[in-house]
């Protein structure tokens, strides 16, 4: 069952991340959703919890109340509205995964060359990805931190991690000390991929901060996918520079 709430005391993107995550850790809570322009939050849950509970445990700070269905004459009792699929929602992030690999292609293609076409791949990866990151650099450490076990155990990370995306990206891009850089994506991406998978074998409703928060992007496992696609890349690369 989904529930629409209005929530005032929000006043940034901070807020918003302090109100999907307290009512997300509730249980019976399957994913919460808030829109902070319209101070709205949207819960499902496998069991309904009163305002009064969803109130109890946020801080004093927010107040929430159910908002009043609307009705509309027009259309049936039994019409359900349908909320997008996870493929519409996602159209976005295939959207830039496409530029960026035709992108890489052009620039490869004539004469091909592979291992130029993945570190072209990965640096605008970085370069596309840290940009959406640095649109809120202030609301990124909060959604990134729900999911990434380093994030959690020192949040100064997750303020850094734009600005280290960034870097690979120029590095990537540059050619300039590719191993390392590598080794780097290796290690930071694999910390991140295990949080996805632990998240998406929990089946917990979270947003994906691969694209910041400008984009409100669900976990999915296209998330692991594309996080498992520039492993295996860095990995591949450091096997041939070492091989």
């Amino acid at each position: 069952m989904t529930h629409t709430y209005t929530v005032t005391g929000m006043t940034c993107n901070n807020c918003k991340a302090s109100v999907e995550k307290t009512l997300e850790a509730l249980e019976d809570i399957t994913s919460v959703t808030v829109d902070l322009e319209q101070s709205e939050a949207t819960i499902s849950m496998s069991k309904h919890l009163t305002t009064q509970q969803l109130q109890e445990a946020l801080p004093n700070k927010y107040q929430i109340t159910e908002k009043p269905k609307t009705q509309n004459v027009f259309a049936s009792s039994n019409e359900i509205e349908e909320e997008p699929s996870d493929l519409k929602r996602l159209f976005p992030l295939f959207l830039i995964f496409g530029y960026i690999t035709v992108a890489a292609i052009l620039l490869n293609y004539n004469p091909w060359n592979g291992s130029s076409f993945m570190l072209d791949f990965m640096g605008l990866f970085y370069i596309v990805f840290s940009f959406f990151k640095l649109l809120d650099l202030k609301g990124f450490p909060e959604s990134f931190k729900m999911y990434d076990p380093l994030a959690k155990v020192i949040p100064a990370y997750g303020w850094i991690y734009p600005f280290l995306e960034l870097g690979l990206g120029i590095l990537f891009l540059m050619r300039i000390q590719i191993p390392l850089a590598l080794i780097i994506t290796v290690i930071i991406l694999g910390i991140t991929t295990v949080g996805v998978t632990k998240t998406l074998l929990d089946k917990k409703a979270i947003q994906c901060a691969c694209l910041g928060t400008a984009l409100k992007l669900p976990m999915t496992k296209a998330t692991f996918i594309e996080n498992t696609i520039m492993l295996i890349m860095a990995v591949w690369m450091l096997i041939k520079i070492y091989s």
